[in-house]
């Protein structure tokens, strides 16, 4: 096991260098290396960001989670006082048994278009329920870390495009950013063009130089965290871009 342990450690090391830079902080590693031990979360299957120098567990890291502990069930409901489905503000109450004995973990969630990102507005109702679940899971195993779900918008991510490099024209950072896309695009063969569509409608913008540092940085994050949680509903939104403009995205 400790041998298991080391490699899951190495390889979160590595994968976490690739895709956030050389220059994350001592202590996040060694947050990094408690969370592997612990709860052997992996970067790879997509189980944790990080986000504005902060570890976020995903709903599908705490999903699997669930299933290594052999989770004995899920309840979720509405929780109806709260909901308002005219206002699309709805909230949830889930419970987790983790065995047939377990009295239960409960975990509250909501959401409505003031709490949840541009990206899935009009599912507020899913979004709600999906951070009911991680809150409970959270409760249930002991996770003390935040579900990326849980947040209303993506914070910047580390390396961001506002700070900079050293000389501060921004293009070591804007570099960093477009590397981060095209790794996305290569590890879950996406259309660079349809991608390039997506985000200008994404940036609600004519074209993507016209995007704002902070909604390029958003996007990457969102199409990243869309590609590891549900490829197939992405690949059928690109899709929906037949007609994808000339700039490209690099």
């Amino acid at each position: 096991m400790a041998a298991s342990e080391d490699y899951l450690l190495r390889r979160n090391r590595r994968f976490a260098r690739q895709m956030w830079g050389l220059a994350i902080k001592h202590d996040l590693l060694e947050n990094l290396k408690s969370i592997s031990k612990e709860f052997r979360f992996s970067i790879s299957a997509g189980d944790l960001l990080l986000l504005n120098e902060h570890w976020y567990i995903t709903h599908v890291g705490l999903i699997r989670l669930a299933r290594r502990k052999r989770c004995r069930g899920i309840l979720v409901e509405p929780a109806q006082e709260f909901c308002d489905p005219k206002e699309a503000r709805w909230a949830f109450r889930a419970t987790v048994y983790k065995s047939q004995t377990c009295r239960g973990f409960v975990g509250y969630g909501d959401a409505d278009p003031s709490n949840v990102s541009l990206l899935v507005r009009g599912a507020e109702m899913r979004v709600a329920e999906t951070r009911a679940v991680n809150r409970a899971l959270r409760k249930a195993y002991g996770i003390g870390i935040c579900s990326i779900e849980e947040i209303g918008t993506i914070p910047n991510p580390v390396g961001s495009l506002s700070r900079g490099n050293a000389n501060g024209d921004g293009r070591g950072a804007g570099s960093k950013v477009r590397d981060r896309l095209c790794q996305i695009i290569r590890q879950h063969k996406l259309d660079p063009g349809l991608v390039k569509a997506y985000a200008i409608d994404f940036c609600g913008t004519k074209t993507l130089r016209e995007a704002t540092r902070e909604q390029v940085e958003n996007f990457v994050q969102q199409l990243a965290d869309r590609a590891q949680k549900d490829r197939e509903t992405l690949l059928c939104q690109l899709n929906s871009y037949s007609q994808p403009k000339e700039e490209g995205i690099a």
